[in-house]
């Protein structure tokens, strides 16, 4: 249910109308907008109580959500969400965001190194792994604090803001702590556990589709971080696991205007993971602006071929400088800048 509040409403109507709701055993989300405010309502099993929610003063109207995804979806907030990371970077406004790095946090040189030229050529937010979730126990699992430290050194030498992963609900915490944006893998993204813990602290959270989800399902994962009480979420569209063996994944563009569509959170591509292969990086990092993606996420490392993690999927320097002028010029056709 959204109660949509009059123009003139002031903010003790609103307060009032939230304690009404919560009054009658029910959670109330309001979501100021550019007109007027709105206030979503979750929690009901049942009809709710209508006539008494009208009655309350500075009420308009009350809006019946039809999508099984309440708080992510449009019909409760139609405006785009603009996640403000820092005063100069934002996600989903009209400037597409880059982020670039190692899969891994390997070591300080390794990763002081790379962000130097990342930082250079325009990437905004430093992504590497401290926390590896791996499919073998005995491949790398990462630095783990010592990582996270490393990560912290990148920030204040070359001025980037830093995602790395969450990946328990032990470490979110150690995480939050380092990082500017909290990320939630795709082998975590329906972790109900994980989800509810980041919703219930301040960090924007970067949500990777599951390898094998459906958007409806992305999309009520992101449900329930709202539905804690964080409204920061960015998704990311990684690739899905199809039949075809020519990449690592299929690389699910047509998520994204689905998902712009049908939510108001941000979406942003992942080229690296949703192919598996560096010389498919490019072009789908193209095809995804084209389609609407608010940022990239991407894998940069200066020697692939003894990288530690995903090495095949992963661009050079020299490679990535070539990615960035390429999206300035992409986005300038799409109205935005990069």
């Amino acid at each position: 249910m959204l109660i949509v509040m009059e123009a003139n409403a002031t903010s003790q109507m609103v307060e009032k109308v939230c304690t009404e709701i919560e009054k009658m055993g029910l959670k109330a989300h309001a979501m100021p907008g550019a007109q007027r405010t709105a206030i979503g309502v979750t929690g009901n099993t049942a009809q709710v109580d209508s006539d008494r929610i009208l009655a309350q003063v500075g009420v308009k109207e009350i809006i019946h959500v039809t999508k099984p995804y309440k708080l992510v979806s449009r019909e409760f907030y139609p405006e785009n969400s603009v996640i403000e990371i820092s005063s100069d970077v934002k996600i989903g406004g009209d400037k597409i965001i880059i982020m670039a790095g190692p899969c891994s946090v390997e070591s300080r040189d390794q990763c002081l190194r790379i962000a130097e030229r990342v930082a250079k050529a325009g990437a905004k937010v430093f992504r590497a792994g401290a926390y590896k979730p791996r499919t073998s126990p005995y491949s790398f699992q990462g630095l783990k604090e010592e990582g996270l430290k490393i990560l912290a050194e990148v920030r204040k030498q070359h001025n980037l803001l830093i995602v790395t992963e969450a990946i328990d609900t032990e470490t979110l915490g150690l995480v939050a702590e380092y990082t500017d944006i909290i990320q939630i893998g795709a082998r975590n993204m329906q972790n109900y556990s994980l989800l509810k813990k980041a919703g219930q602290q301040p960090k924007p959270v970067l949500l990777k589709r599951g390898m094998s989800a459906t958007l409806e399902e992305l999309l009520m994962a992101a449900e329930y971080i709202l539905n804690e009480g964080n409204r920061k979420v960015i998704l990311c569209e990684r690739g899905v696991r199809t039949f075809a063996d020519h990449t690592r994944n299929t690389l699910d563009l047509s998520a994204i205007p689905f998902v712009k569509r049908m939510s108001h959170l941000p979406i942003i591509s992942d080229p690296s993971h949703g192919t598996g292969r560096r010389d498919k990086v490019l072009p789908l990092s193209r095809a995804s602006l084209a389609v609407g993606a608010d940022g990239l996420l991407i894998e940069v490392h200066h020697d692939p071929a003894n990288a530690l993690s995903d090495g095949q999927q992963s661009i050079t320097p020299d490679t990535f400088d070539k990615l960035t002028k390429e999206m300035q010029a992409i986005a300038a056709v799409m109205g935005r800048s990069c």
